[in-house]
């Protein structure tokens, strides 16, 4: 995330390649991103560092933020089937790969019933255009509802000691 200037400005494109390229021949087989860095930047670091090992890593990335065109910030959150359908295409193109490995829902979208989420997601997988869902930030209940719907294989949480 903060090779592509969420915290700070963005890394040397070609430094970066070279980290993640390094990590991936130190062993390291999960990269995690998300539309939502750089925006769209990040997708396009990660796909490019990893295409040539795409078989020998697993990629996840995230969907649900809602990105202004113009500004490129984050202006909410938008977990509609419609925009979860526009953001699997855009980040298998950005990322250079036919599948998302894991995709998460970024946030719990309040707006949009988590069992429309978790459709949209399972026909995703249908399609062999994601093979597992996860949810970021998501508390019990959302994810006993979605998981009701296509089961939930990984749910990512930020915790701190502090």
């Amino acid at each position: 995330m903060s090779m592509s200037g969420n915290y700070g400005p963005a890394g040397d494109k070609q430094e970066m390649i070279g980290i993640i390229r390094a990590a991936v021949d130190q062993g390291v087989t999960f990269f995690d991103t998300a539309e939502v860095y750089g925006p769209f930047a990040n997708e396009e670091l990660v796909g490019e560092a990893l295409q040539p090992v795409r078989d020998q890593v697993v990629i996840a990335t995230k969907f649900g933020w809602k990105i202004d065109p113009v500004t490129g910030k984050p202006v909410g959150l938008d977990s509609t089937p419609k925009r979860i359908m526009e953001v699997a295409e855009a980040s298998l193109k950005r990322l250079r790969t036919d599948r998302i490995d894991l995709f998460y829902q970024h946030r719990v979208d309040t707006s949009v019933p988590m069992e429309d989420v978790a459709g949209a997601v399972k026909e995703l997988i249908e399609e062999g255009k994601v093979s597992h869902f996860g949810l970021s930030e998501a508390g019990a209940g959302s994810i006993r509802r979605a998981h009701a719907v296509q089961p939930v294989a990984a749910l990512q949480s930020e915790y701190s000691l502090w």
